[in-house]
């Protein structure tokens, strides 16, 4: 099995190409080097974390760890995304409803993996 098959780095993946292609186009210009940039490393760095948690997953405490920097870097995203609706850098309600509601379901997802994990792992998924 692959990363790739795992529900919680399609999510991810499917968010950072939403945020990516909302920062290009939904917002201003200067903001592709302020907020835009800070949004797009952060959903990166979720999916990133996710990958290279999977790449340590026979180690049970090493696999969690990065796991834990996929839900921190989840967050991150989460605020950047509601500091540019707040300022009105992004105004399309229904883009940034539909991305928050991902973002919080991957964070549910990526809890729920690390509890399993945690209850159950096995090197070889």
């Amino acid at each position: 099995m692959s990363y790739k098959n795992l529900e919680i780095w399609k999510l991810s993946r499917g968010v950072t190409i939403d945020i990516h292609k909302m920062t290009l186009n939904k917002m201003p210009k200067f903001e592709m080097y302020e907020e835009g940039s800070q949004i797009r490393r952060s959903s990166k760095s979720t999916r990133s974390s996710i990958v290279e948690g999977y790449g340590r997953r026979r180690y049970k405490q090493e696999f969690i760890r990065f796991l834990s920097y996929a839900i921190a870097s989840n967050d991150e995203t989460i605020d950047h995304l509601e500091t540019l609706f707040e300022t009105e850098s992004l105004t399309d309600k229904d883009l940034y409803d539909d991305i928050h509601k991902k973002l919080e379901v991957l964070g549910k997802k990526l809890n729920l993996f690390i509890k399993a994990v945690e209850a159950g792992h096995k090197s070889e998924k």
